[in-house]
């Protein structure tokens, strides 16, 4: 092989190596994609076999007291939902829908299931992003200080602070904060997305905060981030204990390793050896928790939402309960699947940036 075909060998086995990096993402893709679909699917099967194993009627629970003893409004109910069909009938026609975009109609609201959700969707998610990020900033902060003063008294601090965290019931938490930080010293607003009184911002993307930055609503946009703050707060109390500990634990595991005692023997800065030596490779298991605990904040919001008349997922989902309105338990189901779902693709992707040594194949 002549001089010129070896130094153009290295030239084309990396441009090769990026082709086949890329091939085997996009395979990677592929099958994240192809399982989410199925999940998906087993997800709407799953809900619809719970939903039609609670006890109770939906025509009882929707129509009135005159109307349940009259046996033509009961039998027109039915028929409107297709609840004289049989299950398979059922599924098969819900899932065929679901594939089209149509989640059904709501026995409550009588409107679009998707159209509800709509509604409620970005209020909920607007809350889990403000309380997620929240927990991320404070829970990973205390976790570093708490593995560099292992066994110190601010580790021990941090420690009791994390396992009151993970502790406390979470409604106990809201109802607390209620009183103290609302009722008793007034320093937060206490229920709702905004002051009362004040117009919602032109709808863009359901989001208070942004909507009203968009339209330059800047006392809009101030009184939609004080009413988040008391609700993603007393969310955050959980995420912050449980990121807390994981972070103490991944860093103080990864702290041991030869690599770290040979970056200190090389003089560098101990901060520097905290960041990019340690604390990056902990970020594959804290971002793992992160984004179970950000699909955990969506489907876990019910008290929260009731105590401060947040109106979002969790009320609905609530109120759909009460009334036994399985289009909507059912629509519900599917949204916070597919943010879990979703989530779990973001996490794996996220997991070649953070750390070097992995590699999608």
């Amino acid at each position: 092989m002549s001089l010129t075909e070896q130094s153009a060998a290295p030239s084309v086995a990396g441009r090769q190596r990026p082709a086949r990096s890329g091939r085997g993402l996009l395979r990677f893709l592929a099958r994240r994609i192809g399982a989410a679909a199925l999940l998906c699917v087993g997800i709407t099967l799953v809900s619809f076999i719970l939903t039609q194993l609670v006890p109770g009627d939906p025509a009882t629970a929707n129509l009135g007291q005159r109307a349940i003893g009259d046996p033509a409004a009961v039998e027109a109910f039915r028929s409107k939902y297709g609840l004289d069909k049989p299950l398979p009938v059922q599924y098969v026609t819900y899932l065929s829908n679901v594939l089209h975009g149509n989640l059904g109609e709501s026995q409550q609201s009588h409107r679009a299931v998707a159209q509800d959700l709509a509604e409620y969707v970005p209020a909920t998610i607007e809350l889990a992003l403000f309380a997620i990020v929240l927990s991320l900033l404070v829970g990973v902060a205390f976790g570093i200080v708490a593995a560099i003063t292992r066994d110190r008294w601010p580790d021990q601090v941090l420690r009791v602070v994390s396992l009151g965290g993970v502790s406390m019931p979470t409604f106990w938490v809201a109802l607390v904060a209620f009183y103290l930080l609302f009722f008793k010293f007034g320093l937060l607003p206490g229920g709702g997305r905004l002051d009362p009184g004040m117009a919602a911002p032109p709808h863009v993307s359901g989001f208070y905060t942004l909507d009203a930055a968009f339209a330059g609503q800047w006392d809009v946009w101030s009184s939609a981030v004080r009413h988040l703050v008391l609700p993603s707060l007393v969310l955050a109390v959980y995420t912050v204990g449980m990121l807390m500990r994981f972070t103490r634990a991944s860093m103080l595991e990864i702290l041991g390793n030869d690599y770290v005692r040979a970056a200190r023997a090389k003089g560098l800065p101990e901060r520097v050896v905290i960041l990019r030596h340690v604390l990056r490779p902990a970020l594959v298991a804290i971002i793992t928790v992160a984004g179970v605990a950000f699909g955990s904040l969506l489907s876990g919001a019910v008290l929260v939402e009731n105590i401060f008349s947040w109106p979002g997922l969790g009320q609905y989902a609530y109120r759909s309960a009460v009334n036994l309105d399985l289009p909507a338990i059912m629509g519900v189901s599917v949204v916070v699947a597919a943010v879990y779902i979703v989530m779990n693709l973001l996490v794996d992707l996220l997991y070649g940036v953070i750390d070097p040594r992995i590699r999608l194949t």
